[in-house]
């Protein structure tokens, strides 16, 4: 009777605890809800994005034109440095594709508010000639030289080139204030040499037969030994990087792969720069683009460049990159 009891004690405990694990493992209140937790950590932060009109901007049509159809970023295309300075001064902007030394002097002017990512532009200017006469750069001794750029980056550039080569008293500089105005110049006959970036060159080129580019500064800085020409560089707010890393490092990928397609792509990405207003032409961004040196430059390799780079600038004039020498605090690496 005894043992009769002691089993069915067993079998009731057994029971109930086969009921109990069944209760609550069919509990809703116990199941962990995998789609909330996913919107949980996803961040959803979408960045103001800025870019200028022409080459700096130009490796970017591919991702605006990708993220307009998602419709997570908003961006703006501005059409002269002043217009995106002043909006990273006021901090309204997240990323923006700048000249490099304005990245350099926006990270000085915010106390570091901004940090480099990437390196979006090397060398873009060229010696255009009405003639055939020059075949090397010291060809231009003697000769008049019209430029546009005085004052900042293009001027540094032309400068040190021409030092360089011992031909800085040899060459005479006339500076014009607008890209289009030299190019009118040019293109009428009244200017034999002109130093213009693209596009501005392709767009001069296509007006009259005897054109040529006669001389590529790229090469030239190149010969130098200072490493790399960078014109371009991306921009990162601190903030954005502090409060959303995997944001902002999923749209340096993005933004990298825009690069690529750019370059890979060249028909098909100068509608799109068209469309977006980075070069008012698709022909004349097809024709460009092979001239533009769109990259994508990041890490150590950026950081070597750009401090040769910055310290002729720095030399040639310490306003022109802030008034201080970057140091490693200006750099930001994925």
């Amino acid at each position: 009777m005894i043992m009769k009891y002691r089993l069915f004690s067993l079998f009731l405990a057994l029971a109930l605890t086969f009921s109990l694990f069944a209760a609550c493992s069919s509990s809703p209140a116990s199941q962990p809800n995998t789609s909330d937790s996913a919107e949980s950590t996803e961040d959803s932060y979408a960045l103001r994005v800025g870019a200028l009109k022409g080459p700096t901007g130009m490796g970017m049509a591919k991702l605006i034109s990708d993220q307009k159809d998602l419709g997570r970023h908003t961006f703006e295309i501005y059409g002269a440095p002043t217009d995106i300075t002043a909006a990273l001064i006021a901090k309204e902007l997240d990323v923006a594709a700048v000249p490099a030394n304005v990245a350099a002097v926006i990270h000085n002017r915010t106390q570091g508010e901004y940090l480099v990512a990437a390196i979006n532009t090397l060398g873009v200017l060229y010696i255009v000639e009405n003639g055939e006469t020059l075949t090397k750069l010291s060809d231009l001794e003697g000769k008049t030289l019209y430029a546009t750029g005085q004052g900042s980056t293009p001027e540094y550039m032309l400068n040190y080139i021409l030092e360089k080569n011992g031909l800085l008293d040899k060459v005479t500089v006339e500076w014009k204030t607008e890209h289009s105005e030299l190019a009118t110049l040019v293109a009428s006959g009244e200017v034999q040499y002109a130093m213009l970036p693209e596009p501005n060159v392709t767009t001069v080129l296509s007006k009259k037969d005897t054109l040529r580019v006669a001389i590529n500064l790229t090469e030239e800085w190149n010969k130098t030994g200072e490493g790399q020409a960078v014109q371009g560089c991306l921009l990162v707010s601190k903030k954005a990087i502090e409060e959303h890393k995997a944001v902002v490092d999923a749209f340096l990928a993005d933004y990298q792969a825009s690069v690529e397609y750019v370059n890979g792509h060249v028909k098909e990405a100068s509608e799109l720069i068209a469309a977006l207003g980075i070069v008012p032409a698709a022909a004349v961004a097809e024709r460009a683009i092979p001239r533009c040196n769109i990259v994508f430059i990041e890490g150590d390799a950026m950081i070597a460049s750009l401090k040769s780079f910055y310290a002729v600038l720095y030399n040639a004039n310490p306003s022109s990159v802030g008034g201080t020498l970057p140091t490693d605090s200006l750099y930001y690496k994925r």
